[in-house]
């Protein structure tokens, strides 16, 4: 079992100034004979009921047409036991921990657009009553959800209120007999809204400035549905406009308090965030290995494809970020677990602490989705690429999940506005709530850039990787403390400069993950040296590029508000903190591949 971190490192963003011990990280390997379980299961029911039957009749579920279906699809999944995945079992639900959720979130991404109508039952559209819900809503509503006889949506977007929800113009006003909420308004993007029973509607009572929450049953009527719309991608989800014309919601069935909506709007899509993340890498992993299979199958100039150096730069790099990624996802799993156990022991009600253990690590939660979301649009690109012209015909399903793969940027908060709440929560915990002390750790840049100028001769047990991992740390701290002292208020409008740091932010955090996976390993011979070896490599070419990526961000910020002497001081400090890697990419990347060929697919 893993050990559990000090209870004063369970804070979010702390990574950032603080250092780790790799004992005390989950890592994939440690999944438990019952979590294996769940995962072989989940995957079973998603070839069984949605790959094999698309295969053989050659077409993918469309929601316009398909509606029965989905609905069948997901009352079998409740029968499994995963419409309840995050339901306490006295409603229904089997109340999996965050982690073991995560890898269900995994799994269901082979379930194609399927998993975001799962999705919706299980996150957005339980989550709200779970964490805020009365026990009398609990009662009614769980067990119906867990079950799937009451399909569940989430109605927060509106025409004119997407990234800024809280300007919508949904409203609810009380009947003069003091029972009802007159509810009145349109939502739009609506996930399962095409079947729903049951919704979560958010509006605001009166002339609030704040939100707020309800659960509106079809049946209590004023309630009209659009068509279902014709999308890039996800085409098996149901996706429609909900108009409310005087729907009469029963006082009891307000959320949490008035004015909560919002509150509670951010904190479910913190649970999303990192939900999607699970699931884009899950996706990345099943599109990895079939484009291996296919490299290995397809034969050019009298060999197999897999055989080319072009190839096994696509693999190796796929592979490669892959790897990391999940390094940092259950990272960001195991500390909410433990989070969520510090809060019950300290006396807080279980729903209430798995809550604020996901909002603790809100930072984490944006940088997962933004680079699961990314991978996977990158993944589904060179597979679709691996596969030259069947990639782009219908029959292998490759161009399916490139339309598909479009929106992981999209929703659950687009990327940018990912980017920008990263950097601000941080900023917000460094200064207001004073929970991470940035000014102490900005002082040691003199000294990290002293030892970054240093001979390092001992390239073992990862030392080398860690120092570099702690310059890009600093990188983000040096150009964080300059621009925000040049700039000061301003440095809010300007994004670019934030979306710049948000980038060095993520790839400090990814690194770290994956270098505290590969030293755990390690220290645990858990697997074979051969097999350790290219996890190593894996995540030393991920930190080659990582350096780049950073390094670049770096100067595009300290451009974009530095110049004459104090741009070039900046910049010099920032090649001292980023100096170059040496390795051997091509060689790594061949490595890599070279062995996922061999082993016919990502097993990692």
């Amino acid at each position: 079992m893993p050990l559990f971190a000090e209870r004063s490192k369970l804070k979010g963003g702390s990574f950032l100034v603080s250092e780790t011990d790799p004992m005390s990280v989950f890592i994939s390997q440690e999944w438990n004979e019952e979590q294996q379980m769940i995962l072989q299961m989940v995957k079973d029911f998603c070839m069984q009921e949605i790959q094999e039957p698309m295969l053989k009749s050659g077409k993918e579920l469309d929601a316009a047409t398909d509606q029965d279906k989905i609905v069948a699809l997901l009352e079998k999944a409740a029968d499994l036991g995963l419409c309840g995945i995050g339901i306490e079992e006295e409603y229904g639900g089997i109340d999996l921990d965050f982690n073991t959720g995560l890898l269900f979130s995994e799994a269901i991404a082979l379930g194609f657009s399927f998993a975001t109508t799962i999705g919706a039952q299980t996150s957005i559209g339980s989550l709200p009553i779970v964490y805020y819900g009365t026990e009398e809503q609990k009662a009614r509503y769980l067990p119906g959800i867990a079950s799937a006889k009451l399909k569940a949506a989430y109605c927060l977007t509106e025409p004119s209120a997407g990234s800024d929800a809280n300007s919508g113009k949904a409203s609810a006003v009380l009947n003069e007999a003091g029972t009802h909420y007159m509810l009145n308004g349109q939502k739009m993007w609506i996930t399962n809204g095409g079947f729903a029973d049951l919704f979560i509607v958010f509006a605001k009572i009166d002339n609030d400035k704040k939100l707020s929450a309800f659960i509106v049953e079809k049946e209590f009527g004023g309630i009209t549905l659009g068509v279902e719309e014709r999308k890039l991608g996800i085409k098996g989800s149901s996706t429609v406009q909900v108009f409310f014309d005087n729907c009469p919601v029963p006082v009891d069935n307000l959320l949490s308090h008035r004015g909560d909506g919002f509150k509670i709007a951010l904190n479910i899509l913190n649970t999303g965030r990192i939900k999607l993340g699970a699931s884009t890498n899950g996706g990345c992993k099943f599109g990895l290995t079939k484009g291996i299979q296919y490299a290995i199958e397809r034969k050019q100039f009298d060999k197999p494809i897999a055989e080319f150096g072009a190839m096994k730069y696509k693999i190796g790099e796929m592979a490669s970020r892959t790897y990391c990624i999940d390094a940092g996802i259950y990272r960001t799993g195991h500390l909410i677990d433990q989070k969520t156990r510090e809060l019950q022991d300290g006396g807080m009600k279980a729903s209430k602490a798995k809550l604020e253990a996901v909002r603790e690590f809100a930072i984490e939660c944006s940088i997962l989705k933004i680079k699961g979301s990314e991978n996977a649009d990158y993944c589904i690109d060179e597979v679709l690429q691996i596969h030259g012209g069947m990639g782009y015909a219908v029959e292998t399903g490759i161009e399916m999940g490139y339309r598909d793969a479009r929106i992981t940027r999209i929703y659950e908060g687009t990327n940018e506005i990912n980017r920008l709440l990263s950097v601000a929560e941080l900023t917000k915990r460094a200064l207001k709530t004073k929970e991470i002390d940035l000014m102490t750790a900005g002082k040691k840049i003199p000294t990290s850039v002293l030892k970054n100028l240093s001979p390092f001769q001992k390239k073992k047990d990862l030392l080398l990787e860690k120092r570099l991992v702690n310059g890009i740390k600093q990188a983000f701290l040096l150009i964080s403390g300059s621009a925000g002292k040049k700039l000061r208020e301003k440095l809010v409008d300007e994004q670019e400069i934030v979306m710049n740091m948000a980038d060095i932010l993520a790839e400090a955090f990814i690194c770290e993950s994956a270098i505290l996976k590969v030293e755990k390993l390690r220290k645990l011979k858990l697997e074979d040296k051969k097999r350790r070896k290219i996890q190593k490599k894996m995540v030393q070419l991920y930190l080659y590029e990582a350096l780049d990526r950073a390094r670049k961000a770096g100067k595009d910020a300290i451009a974009s508000y530095a110049s004459g002497l104090e741009k070039t001081g900046l910049n010099r400090l920032l090649n001292n903190l980023l100096p170059e890697y040496d390795i051997n990419p091509k060689r790594h990347r061949r490595a890599i591949a070279d062995y996922v060929i061999e082993k016919k697919g990502f097993d990692f």
